[in-house]
């Protein structure tokens, strides 16, 4: 009998835990970094998803509308997802959009034969970005999760900003051995729009001429980048490691030069083991192979 009833208070105990529910596992990993033990945090996304396409279940639309906090990207990456989010903020559950924290990058793209600018969701390929998230995310948890310790909170934000900067200097360093001739990129889709701007390289284009994996390139699409690709004399194509290579291969076949495809871990942290199953592994990792790919 005793036993039960430490059980059941144990149970009570847990039920009654401050939860934060994260999105994308990009942000899950880094709000895990500042919530420390303050609160469980619950990531929706599951390591190699596509944030633009991924799903949720009911039980995880329950958890949204429970939760103490929910912490998104922001700029619509979350397709899938959204209407849920905006579901549980009607609730008055609090929402954190991750891209309040800046200013957006804007990308360019064609619908129906129309230019138009949207906000670039990929910010996390900027650390400099990434800091000022990671600052708001912290503040959002001291006022919104209950009980939250704020002095543990803002000891956890600074030990984690203090990596990203050493993180932003490190890439620094790295990209400065690619020649600034060589600093050009093609991709799956426009996702390096804050790197190229905050590093220094020309993004020449990409395989699908959108902000989201969920739109397709037409014939004239390909054949517009492929001239690009070779009056640019492009020497690598980067692919996300969660998505099939077909196209930028085509691409690479039809431009007629030696040029390698090249996979990285775009928006998405990778499995364990991979060497990107943090925030911060997932950066090194993708610096030492565009850096090795460019050089």
């Amino acid at each position: 009998m005793i036993l039960g009833v430490a059980l059941s208070g144990c149970s009570a105990l847990a039920a009654d835990r401050p939860t934060v529910v994260v999105t994308t596992n990009i942000l899950g990993d880094v709000t895990r970094n500042l919530v420390g033990d303050q609160a469980e945090v619950i990531v929706l996304m599951e390591s190699g998803a596509d944030p633009h396409s991924f799903g949720i279940s009911a039980q995880q639309a329950a958890k949204l509308e429970n939760a103490d906090l929910i912490i998104h990207n922001g700029a619509g990456l979350e397709e899938g997802v959204l209407h849920h989010v905006e579901a549980a903020a009607a609730e008055g559950v609090p929402i954190l959009a991750a891209m309040d924290a800046f200013e957006p990058v804007k990308f360019t793209y064609d619908d129906d034969g129309e230019g138009k600018a949207a906000d670039d969701p990929h910010f996390w390929t900027d650390p400099s970005r990434m800091v000022r998230a990671a600052e708001a995310i912290a503040e959002g948890i001291v006022r919104h999760v209950k009980g939250a310790d704020a002095e543990a909170v803002h000891l956890n934000a600074a030990r984690y900003v203090g990596e990203v900067k050493e993180l932003e200097s490190w890439m620094e360093d790295s990209f400065a051995t690619i020649e600034p001739g060589k600093r050009k990129l093609i991709t799956n889709h426009h996702v390096f729009g804050y790197l190229a701007q905050r590093f220094g390289f020309d993004v020449i284009g990409a395989v699908i001429p959108s902000g989201t994996t969920l739109a397709s390139p037409s014939s004239s699409d390909l054949d517009e980048l492929t001239a690009q690709i070779q009056t640019a004399g492009v020497v690598a194509i980067f692919a996300d490691s969660s998505q099939p290579e077909r196209l930028a291969k085509v691409l690479a076949e039809e431009a007629g030069q030696d040029i390698a495809v090249v996979p990285l871990f775009t928006e998405s942290l990778g499995a364990a083991g991979s060497g990107a199953e943090t925030y911060l592994g997932m950066m090194r990792s993708n610096t030492e192979r565009i850096t090795s790919a460019l050089s």
